[in-house]
């Protein structure tokens, strides 16, 4: 992008709000997570950074920040606002108190070292002083966690602060020390791979099959590299079955790659966290997406793997397909009663000039009917059979039997009364268009069109004329 293009985007981020830009933050690390797009996913998230954080004028800029010249190994593996992560995953607010604790106690003379070298040096002499403050930060993490009595170890990792950063401290060391090999192992992989098909996995497998990416700690971020280029990353089970060459749950497990299968139930976990959130506050926008994931995930790890169903991972993955369950069943029991109440026809005389029907819950509850039928497409392996089912059925019947009960109404003389058949009719025609198509609803409105108050005259000249009384 040219100079003039980077400064009109980051004006437009910057006019929105908060919360705006803290979604914009979110959908795109989840894009990178997906690989989607990474590189325009990227540049749009430095900017958004570089705006949040730029609350304080003299701020350092983020490219000239010594904490992340030295942590730009470990960005494709943050993760925020997440309760639980999975191996190959470190949180960005572990980055701050471990930066803090190495320039008070870790390494404190590498890190003047280093910020001296990085306001005076050029560019190689920069790249060469990041990369030896890499190593004293990874040397001295590795002196804190392993080297120490265990008291002093202790009391030296309690002054990290809170447990989610002395659980990320170890995990950052070993990408420091393993970040050029890391950083080859990224340039092998392909951006996207549509289907981890056997020549991938085996290509995979060669890249990774190098001894500083083996290690317990250095493998699962090695892992995560190549789950990031997956469109389905539920497909990096395809790893452990081959080093196992076998598909038996157990075999699997033994191996250094059956962290493939955890990483792989933890993705789901959260992707199903996520789906019972964005039901909770009616938002239906990823909900397609989000099923897709699910069902396909659930089901590749079904048939790929042998797993019992008393076994961790099987416990794991039916508790994920309760969880769907139990938020999908309460919202879509739900739908019919939504569509009864806008579509029923009261008594003619109950109608005035007040009676009105709010545009927003018609799409709302356009939005529900949609996510019923995209809930029925997933059922099988989200457990949901029967109430998907049961409720696109009833659907379907009083959908059809309201609008042509509606057209029929359309014919009386009453204008108020008609009015408002009118507005129950164009919501009727939009469930149609949600449930049937554009040439459904396209039928209706023709219908609705031609419905016309009968002629009174016309009428009055069909009854019997009377007859003159007789004398």
């Amino acid at each position: 992008m040219s100079q003039s293009s980077i400064e009109r985007l980051r004006e437009y981020l910057g006019q929105l709000p908060p919360k705006a830009q803290a979604l914009l933050m979110r959908e795109f690390e989840r894009a990178i997570e997906r690989g989607e797009e990474v590189t325009v996913a990227n540049f749009v998230l430095e900017q958004l950074r570089m705006i949040v954080r730029s609350s304080s004028e003299d701020m350092t800029p983020r490219t000239d920040d010594p904490m992340r010249r030295v942590f730009r190994p470990i960005e494709p593996f943050l993760v925020e606002n997440v309760a639980h992560i999975r191996p190959g995953q470190i949180r960005r607010s572990s980055l701050a108190p471990i930066w803090m604790w190495l320039g008070h106690e870790g390494s404190p003379d590498a890190l003047r070292a280093f910020e001296a070298a990085l306001a005076q040096g050029s560019t190689p002499d920069i790249n060469a002083a990041v990369r030896t403050m890499q190593m004293a930060a990874s040397d001295a993490i590795a002196n804190v966690t392993g080297a120490l009595s265990s008291g002093e170890r202790q009391r030296t990792l309690g002054r990290l602060g809170a447990p989610s950063v002395v659980e990320d401290i170890a995990p950052i060391g070993a990408v420091l020390a393993a970040s050029d090999v890391l950083d080859k192992l990224s340039a092998k992989l392909p951006g996207q791979i549509r289907v981890f098909a056997d020549s991938h996995v085996a290509s995979a497998m060669a890249a990774l099959n190098q001894p500083a990416l083996q290690t317990p700690q250095v493998l699962p971020f090695a892992v995560s590299l190549v789950m990031q280029r997956l469109a389905a990353p539920w497909q990096i089970v395809r790893l452990g079955i081959m080093v196992a060459a076998s598909d038996d749950e157990i075999r699997v497990a033994s191996t250094p790659f059956g962290a493939t299968v955890t990483m792989a139930i933890h993705d789901l976990s959260r992707v199903a966290s996520e789906l019972r959130n964005d039901i909770k506050r009616g938002q239906f926008a990823d909900t397609s997406n989000h099923l897709k994931t699910l069902h396909d995930g659930v089901r590749g790890l079904r048939t790929e793997l042998d797993i019992r169903s008393d076994s961790a991972w099987g416990r794991q993955l039916a508790a994920i397909r309760a969880e769907i369950s139990n938020s999908l069943q309460s919202e879509i029991d739900g739908v019919p009663g939504r569509v009864r109440r806008l579509l029923r026809q009261g008594p003619d005389k109950d109608v005035t000039t007040a009676n009105r029907i709010d545009p927003v819950d018609v799409e709302e509850t356009a939005a529900l009917i949609d996510f019923v039928a995209v809930c029925r497409n997933y059922a099988s392996e989200l457990a949901i059979n029967e109430v998907s089912l049961r409720a696109h059925t009833e659907l379907q019947h009083y959908v059809e039997k309201a609008t042509e009960t509606l057209v029929e109404s359309l014919r009386t003389h009453d204008q108020k009364v008609r009015a408002f058949r009118m507005m129950q009719m164009k919501v009727a025609i939009r469930f149609c268009e949600v449930m049937y198509g554009p040439d459904y609803a396209t039928l209706m409105s023709k219908a609705a069109e031609m419905a016309r108050p009968v002629e009174r005259k016309a009428a009055e000249s069909a009854k019997p004329a009377k007859q003159p009384r007789a004398g």
